[in-house]
Formats: structure tokens, C-alpha cells, sequence
């Protein structure tokens, strides 16, 4: 019987470690967004993280002629990268991010964490 229960309870240890890992560690996509970065902030009540949004711009078909805005809301993995949005917003960039299943609270507050600048350009199309 002692046998049995340490098996399970190292069967269940692996089970949570893989729902752990893959939840919050397992990049789920990758990819890289574009529009007019609205904010970057520092905010935070324990784990002070970067946050930012940036703004999207689309095409609605279904009303001729009207614009729609799209948010893009993220979290920056890099105080470099951070301090380098924050004295560039209202321009065009071009961000490259990780998708996550799950955010935890030292990473940010949002799912999808940008790692690096691909480009930022001055005038907004």
C-alpha cells in the first residue's frame, strides 16, 4: 500500500508540474504587432511590471468607410526595451512578443510579453 501511494503522489507531483510549466512557461505563439504605441507604464502593487498598448488600425466591411481601433495590450519582459517605448510613444513600431496560456504577476499583467523592437518609425500612417 506504501508503494502504491508514493507512486501516485509522484504521479500527481508530474501532473502538476507539467499543467505548471506548460500553463506559464510554454510559449504558446510568437509573432510580431504593429501600430502607434499609446502608453508604457510601471505599475504594480508588490511586482512592479511594464505595461503598454498599443493602438491598430482596421477596416470594419460590414459599414462602408468606417475605421475601428484595435487594442493590442502587453507586457514588457526587458527594462531596456521598456525605457526605450517609453520615450517613443505615439509612433509606429513594430513589436516583437510571446504569447503565454497563463501570465504570472513577476511577468506582467497580460499574456503576451514583448521581448525586443523590430523597428520604430516617427510618423503614424
Amino acid at each position: 500500500m506504501k508503494k502504491f501511494l508514493r507512486i501516485a503522489a509522484l504521479l500527481v507531483a508530474a501532473a502538476l508540474l507539467v499543467f505548471i510549466l506548460i500553463r506559464y512557461f510554454f510559449v504558446f505563439g510568437e509573432g510580431v504587432k504593429a501600430g502607434e504605441l499609446n502608453y508604457v507604464v510601471k505599475k504594480g502593487y508588490i511586482f512592479k511590471t511594464y505595461e503598454g498598448k498599443l493602438i491598430q488600425s482596421g477596416l470594419r466591411s460590414r459599414a462602408p468607410g468606417s475605421v475601428q481601433s484595435y487594442e493590442f495590450e502587453f507586457s514588457i519582459s526587458d527594462p531596456g526595451v521598456a525605457k526605450k517605448l517609453m520615450m517613443n510613444s505615439g509612433k509606429m513600431v513594430l513589436l516583437h512578443y510571446k504569447e503565454y496560456v497563463g501570465a504570472l504577476p513577476w511577468r506582467g499583467y497580460s499574456n503576451f510579453v514583448v521581448d525586443s523592437i523590430v523597428s520604430i518609425t516617427d510618423e503614424a500612417k
